[in-house]
């Protein structure tokens, strides 16, 4: 017999570690090779972890909401084999649905140290938790965990935070010599050196919710969850200034209307506004590069790629921004087949972690559903996004050599959110108003 480690997959350049979402095997459970699993998480995406090789799952090494590194094993697999455990590099470059077994990741210690110090190790989510509910590292160690090696895992500082509120949890003792000894010096200090006491939220006793009888109360789900912190986090890192503008796109709509059933038929895709808009803007970002790049510190870092993250709402009614990498060097065929690619494996949960990753500049549809025009929220580390409202038939004054006329125009409001630490309202309007002037000089002679 032999024992074939299944390794966490490498999904991405900058994914360092996934969070396991559900085990579809278990211990003594029988397996196929190319067979799911288990289901795993990087940020937004989801994605399935298939058996590298047929046998019996002999081991489970983590738990459900466990946050395991790349690299690490996540199960044991005893095959009829001879040889003994079964080893490979080659697991780091491929696709989740091909990956090698690598060299057995040996744990670094045991989640409760033995040390002096007592430090245990804590996954961010459950971090996370700690952090929104008020639990301090002290009183975080002295929760029994019931995870790999001791660990505390989502359920263990849930159920402790539910205790805590009802009044069941104890007041317990830190488990670690330093523990007691901050806890003591803090004493020393406050009874040495009075302080005022100034109530924060998080100290001050909050009354129990009340939200009434006729209510319905639905918990977010992981990827809202994770929208709503990026969001927050964004409104908090950037200062944002949006500006508008209005594009008579009547030429694209009627080229679009004279060309797309022969599009499709050659093709094999439709052609949609969103690779036209995109084909537009990523001549106008070249023009204004300072739109395309990123804040670190002091330094502004300007991105020669164009990667155009294009947000997509999914049947759930959350965003994901799937990323058209270099769209400058596609022709609207490239951009059709690219958007309509991700946008299909978006709607089917078939994206790869690096199909979000890496986006230098993103658009938003708000006119998908109906919406005139938006505010959006700029997707960090990304200093600017542009929001397309529905195009919409209206009277507009026309100015000819002849004279000013009305005519019936297809008009569109554009809108574009910016960093202002970088992007001053010169450059995000001019920009803005550029794109706009693009859109409205698309050839209605031009071939695809």
């Amino acid at each position: 017999m032999a024992l074939v480690d299944l390794i966490m997959p490498k999904l991405g350049e900058s994914i360092t570690e996934a969070t396991i979402l559900k085990w579809h095997k278990k211990a003594g459970d029988s397996v196929k090779e190319d067979e799911t699993v288990l289901e795993i998480a990087t940020d937004k995406v989801d994605s399935e972890v298939p058996s590298t090789t047929g046998g019996t799952i002999a081991e489970i090494l983590f738990n459900v909401n466990d946050v395991v590194p790349v690299g690490a094993a996540i199960a044991r697999i005893e095959t009829g084999a001879a040889a003994a455990i079964v080893t490979a590099a080659a697991a780091v470059e491929t696709p989740v649905a091909n990956i090698a077994a690598e060299v057995p990741y040996i744990p670094e210690a045991p989640a409760v140290a033995a040390s002096s110090n007592g430090n245990r190790f804590y996954s961010p989510l459950v971090l996370n938790i700690a952090n929104s509910e008020g639990v301090g590292m002290v009183e975080l160690e002295s929760i029994p965990g019931t995870g790999n090696e001791g660990r505390v895992t989502k359920k263990d500082i849930l159920q402790y935070v539910e205790d805590k509120k009802s009044g069941k949890a104890t007041a317990l003792k830190p488990q670690t010599a330093v523990a007691e000894q901050l806890v003591n010096t803090e004493v020393r200090v406050k009874e040495e050196v009075p302080k005022p006491v100034y109530q924060t939220p998080s100290t001050i006793d909050k009354p129990a919710a009340s939200y009434g009888d006729n209510v319905e109360i639905i918990e977010m789900d992981r990827m809202r969850k994770i929208i709503a912190k990026h969001m927050v986090d964004s409104k908090h890192i950037s200062p944002h200034v949006t500006s508008f503008v209005e594009a008579d796109v009547t030429n694209m709509v009627l080229w679009r209307e004279k060309v797309k059933k022969e599009f499709e038929k050659r093709e094999n895709t439709k052609i949609t506004f969103t690779p036209l808009f995109i084909d537009c803007l990523t001549r106008v970002i070249k023009r204004f590069p300072m739109v395309n790049s990123s804040l670190d510190g002091d330094k502004i870092i300007i991105k020669k790629d164009i990667n155009i993250g294009m947000a997509t709402a999914l049947p759930s009614g959350n965003l994901i921004v799937p990323v058209i990498r270099n769209a400058d060097y596609l022709n609207l065929v490239g951009l059709s087949k690219q958007v309509n690619t991700l946008a299909d494996n978006a709607r089917n949960n078939k994206l790869k972690p690096d199909d979000t990753a890496g986006g230098t500049f993103t658009l938003t549809n708000v006119g998908t559903f109906g919406s005139l025009m938006g505010t959006p929220i700029i997707n960090q580390p990304q200093v600017a996004v542009m929001a397309v409202g529905a195009i919409k038939k209206r009277p507009v004054v026309i100015e000819t050599e002849q004279g000013d006329t009305i005519g019936i125009r297809h008009m569109m409001y554009l809108s574009l959110s910016y960093d202002h630490r970088i992007v001053d309202g010169s450059l995000g309007a001019s920009f803005l108003t550029a794109v706009a002037k693009e859109f409205e000089a698309w050839d209605r002679e031009r071939s695809w």
